[in-house]
């Protein structure tokens, strides 16, 4: 029998008794044949990226650049304290599920104080080793969670995609409805509709065409590209994102008056940014083929100070977000160096190319998510799901009605309830 000294951090580590928060060198890829498959997946996601954090960030109430901010700082930090070797993090349609509420109550300056309560809320789960048990979470559950994620982006979309302000409620639902109301009400922007049109035919038509480029070309970068030059091109008047700031990451002191209030919606976000975060490293081990799995702990470690930090520099709560860190699964990615560099390219254009992005439609980035929550329903595989057992598409089904019309936690809590009813009801006629 091995004895465990508490001199020797070696043999606590494999021990499992703790684990190391600090990041270690043979996690980085070091040959030149690595390090340039990073860097190229790298650009790839930031790519990828560089609209969906400028349109979450706009979509959850706060602005484009706090979306920049949180992709690159999040970015970075998740990088590289997490436990995944290919999770990339940053602003998700999730997060502004739970972050338009609190915004439109207490509005954008109870951010930092929300994202420290948060993120702390993380570091302790991690701290005390709840990274496993989280990650436990019925696949049938994870499935319904992710339908009713794509619903609820998509719904969020129709204030942009239509040209007007978001109508009233907290819920996506009645805000979808009533946005609708309003714009029938003032008359239909055909022109912002016709962008939003546009952009989704670009997004969906040209992965034909990039078959037969030497080199990967996400489509989202270049249904904005094209859109934003033909829009600038016949001055069409739509609105823009407008002015982005150059001066990325400025420090915002938290400020806890409303402690007490921000304390549920902190707890909902903490326990998002750990759900999210695992089932998204999860998916990308399962998608590598990894002999080598995640370290949950750690993951929620590094996500937990990301969201903190990001949310004190003038972004917002932060998780991994499972389209980008598939992503840079596909584009090759050899270590967590890629995500490193996906944050400082991002870095790159937003301290570059920040007065040409400021020119980019916001119907383009509604086009944009609306094809996004498209590859994230992935229709094909729902039907998939639905044609196995009983229990399990029922739990799916379950779950994402529950996402759509109440909200993702309970979504959540409600689906592993379902599951875990169904799986002692087989069991018991299993028994009978």
């Amino acid at each position: 029998m091995t004895t465990v000294t508490d001199n020797d951090p070696n043999q606590l580590l494999q021990s499992g008794m703790f684990f190391s928060f600090w990041p270690r060198l043979n996690e980085f890829s070091r040959t030149r044949k690595d390090i340039t498959a990073d860097l190229i997946a790298g650009i790839t996601v930031a790519i990828v990226a560089l609209p969906l954090a400028i349109g979450f960030g706009i979509t959850s109430g706060m602005s484009a650049a706090a979306g920049l901010t949180t992709a690159i700082i999040a970015g970075f930090l998740a990088a590289v304290f997490g436990g995944s070797k290919f999770q990339v993090s940053g602003p998700t349609g999730a997060m502004t599920v739970i972050l338009i509420p609190v915004i439109q109550k207490y509005g954008p300056t109870a951010i930092p104080a929300l994202g420290v309560m948060a993120g702390v809320m993380v570091v302790l789960m991690a701290i005390f080793k709840l990274g496993a048990i989280i990650n436990r979470v019925p696949w049938a559950v994870v499935e319904g969670f992710t339908v009713g994620i794509a619903l609820v982006i998509s719904l969020q979309q129709i204030p942009l995609a239509l040209g007007i302000a978001k109508g009233e409620g907290d819920k996506s639902l009645p805000v979808a409805w009533h946005t609708i109301q309003n714009a029938i009400n003032a008359g239909i922007n055909t022109t912002s509709l016709l962008v939003v049109v546009l952009t989704l035919l670009i997004k969906f038509n040209f992965p034909r065409f990039a078959k037969t480029l030497p080199f990967h070309v996400p489509a989202s970068f270049v249904s904005l590209l094209l859109v934003t030059i033909i829009v600038k091109t016949a001055n069409i008047d739509v609105a823009t994102i407008g002015t982005i700031p150059r001066s990325i990451g400025t420090y915002q002191s938290p400020t806890f008056a409303d402690f007490k209030n921000l304390l549920v919606p902190a707890l909902w976000i903490a326990l998002l940014a750990a759900v999210e975060s695992l089932l998204s490293a999860r998916v990308a081990d399962g998608m590598a083929k990894e002999e080598k799995h995640f370290e949950p702990n750690r993951e929620l470690f590094g996500q937990g100070i990301a969201t903190l930090a990001a949310s004190v520099m003038g972004g917002m709560p932060a998780t991994g977000a499972i389209a980008r860190t598939s992503v840079n699964v596909r584009s090759h990615a050899k270590s967590r160096l890629a995500s490193v560099f996906h944050a400082v390219v991002l870095l790159l254009i937003a301290l570059i190319a920040a007065p040409l992005v400021s020119y980019i439609p916001t119907a383009a980035i509604a086009g944009v998510l609306l094809g996004t929550s498209y590859r994230i329903l992935n229709p094909t595989s729902i039907v998939e799901s639905l044609r196995t057992t009983k229990p399990e598409a029922a739990t799916l089904v379950i779950t994402a009605v529950s996402v759509l019309a109440i909200d993702l936690i309970w979504g959540m809590a409600i689906g592993i309830a379902l599951h875990l009813i169904l799986d002692r009801i087989k069991v018991g006629s299993w028994k009978a």
